[in-house]
């Protein structure tokens, strides 16, 4: 009677707009923080997919939940975004314990999987990790130790590290896709090299990469962008890097990145497109339809690679630029 009870008065606010929620669940004696967004389309009724969203190192979950911001497009797409905090290392900051520390942080993250299960309409197919820096890092550290639970990773700025890659013990292919750019300091650009040949091993993909170059929307940015995909993976899965020349230690497409970020592709937008080709038995469908991402209320322009009112055509590069009244977003259509 308690658990109907709890359902009658839960389902109107999923009913009628989203949800941030601060909860915490307690894990090895220490109550562990996370922020969880529920779209304003979720029912309890139909499983979703859900997205884990890591901070980086000093930063927090409600910094990550607007700096790498998924919410827009999980209004449309309807999916559960899980923004975890991690705790202090023993120099004071906030950090995912990749083998620095003795933080039991694969211990929270299964522990936030089961709550977020027990508590949503979950999708257990469609579970992803995803993160910057740091967040990045361990996302990557998660497809290796939680395997049997996350079906794809990406990773903005961070990189699979030599301890995770000695500590890997992946059970299914997996889709790796990675953002990072060549003017990366913080963490340089050929420090994520070794980990997407791991993986593009792992997954039995092409030797050869296809590469495509992006249309260079932005000229004010000063930076553009390089798609780098290895094919046919097993079960059909790619291993993918979007290299930004010039980019830095940011997330491109963010509007809190005080115009010092690349504008040529939406990070958040990227990921998604990635994520909902794939569950964890591997590759669903080849693309996602860009309608996924705009709502009604978007005023929206179809152009041509020069900017351009056009007619769409087949094989023809198009782009739908449209406003949502805080940041103005260009999606690709593959």
């Amino acid at each position: 009677m308690k658990r109907l009870v709890l359902i009658l008065i839960c389902y109107p606010f999923f009913s009628f707009g989203q949800q941030t929620i601060n909860d915490s669940i307690l894990v090895n004696g220490t109550y562990r923080q996370f922020i969880t967004y529920i779209p304003s389309i979720y029912q309890p009724s139909q499983i979703v997919p859900v997205i884990f969203n890591l901070h980086g190192r000093t930063s927090t979950a409600w910094q990550q939940m607007w700096y790498g911001d998924f919410r827009d497009i999980a209004d449309t797409a309807n999916f559960i975004i899980v923004h975890p905090q991690g705790l202090l290392d023993n120099t004071g900051v906030t950090h995912w314990n990749l083998g620095q520390s003795t933080i039991d942080d694969i211990g929270f993250l299964n522990s936030l999987y089961s709550y977020i299960v027990s508590n949503y309409s979950i999708n257990l197919d469609r579970v992803y990790s995803t993160g910057m820096s740091n967040g990045g890092y361990m996302s990557y550290y998660l497809a290796c130790n939680m395997s049997d639970k996350i079906a794809a990773i990406a990773s903005v700025t961070g990189a699979m590290s030599s301890y995770t890659q000695l500590n890997c013990n992946p059970s299914h292919p997996t889709p790796i896709m990675e953002i990072h750019g060549t003017s990366d300091f913080t963490v340089p650009f050929n420090d994520i090299v070794s980990g997407i040949e791991y993986w593009r091993g792992y997954n039995n993909c092409n030797l050869i990469a296809d590469t495509i170059l992006m249309p260079d929307l932005n000229l004010v940015d000063l930076s553009y962008v390089e798609h780098i995909v290895y094919r046919n993976g097993d079960n059909g899965v790619t291993t993918e890097l979007f290299k930004v020349i010039n980019g830095g230690h940011t997330w491109p497409g963010s509007s809190f990145s005080n115009g010092v970020t690349n504008y040529d592709i939406n990070a958040s937008v990227e990921i998604w497109k990635f994520f909902s080709r794939y569950d964890i038995n591997g590759l669903v469908h080849q693309s996602t339809s860009v309608s996924e991402y705009i709502t009604k209320k978007d005023p929206i322009k179809l152009i041509d690679i020069l900017g351009r009112s056009v007619i769409p055509k087949s094989n023809m590069p198009l782009f739908y630029i449209y406003d949502d009244g805080t940041v103005k977003k260009k999606i690709i259509i593959e």
